[in-house]
């Protein structure tokens, strides 16, 4: 069995934590592939188990064709799909994927709205099962890099997601 992290990124970070999610999945015997959502596919392989979902919080939610707009005038590079859209065209298969999500915003906690909650919210209502355990990694400013010690979270982020994929192959079996 398998896993597809899709993830939206415009400065590297949100990949930058996709990767290493990837990396614990393998570490944890999963097989794993990261797709840039501009490639993910819409139609999911009935052999992926877990699918995660990663993107950048933009204007309190998931991105829109204008704040990808003005993510390029940082970085000169404009995005004209996102995961909102991505999630849009997806096919829920008939047996879904367990689904984790994670975002990254700025390292202000005070500030509300969340990628990952807008990105689960869309999801569960297609019909697609939604871990609880969604996780937000802080990044410095626009840009980033991402704050100290993220990756790590990621790793600890992750091998609860293995954990629970395992509860549900064991209850699959039962």
């Amino acid at each position: 069995m398998s896993a597809l992290i899709v993830v939206e990124t415009h400065f590297g970070n949100t990949r930058h934590i996709a990767d290493v999610v990837a990396l614990r999945l393998e570490s944890e015997g999963l097989a794993t592939e990261v797709a840039d959502v501009a490639e993910a596919p819409t139609e999911l392989d009935s052999g992926i188990e877990l699918l995660v979902v990663g993107a950048p919080t933009h204007d309190l939610g998931l991105s829109t064709a204008e704040s990808r707009q003005a993510a390029a005038a940082h970085q000169g590079r404009f995005e004209p799909l996102g995961v909102r859209e991505w999630i849009e065209l997806v096919v829920r298969p008939e047996v879904p994927p367990l689904i984790a999500v994670y975002d990254t915003r700025t390292g202000y906690p005070w500030l509300p709205g969340s990628a990952a909650a807008a990105a689960s919210a869309l999801l569960s209502a297609k019909g697609f099962p939604i871990l609880p355990a969604r996780e937000t990694f802080r990044v410095k400013g626009i840009t980033g890099p991402l704050d100290a010690g993220e990756d790590q979270r990621a790793q600890r982020w992750t091998s609860v997601i293995a954990a629970r994929l395992r509860q549900q192959r064991r209850a699959r079996r039962a």
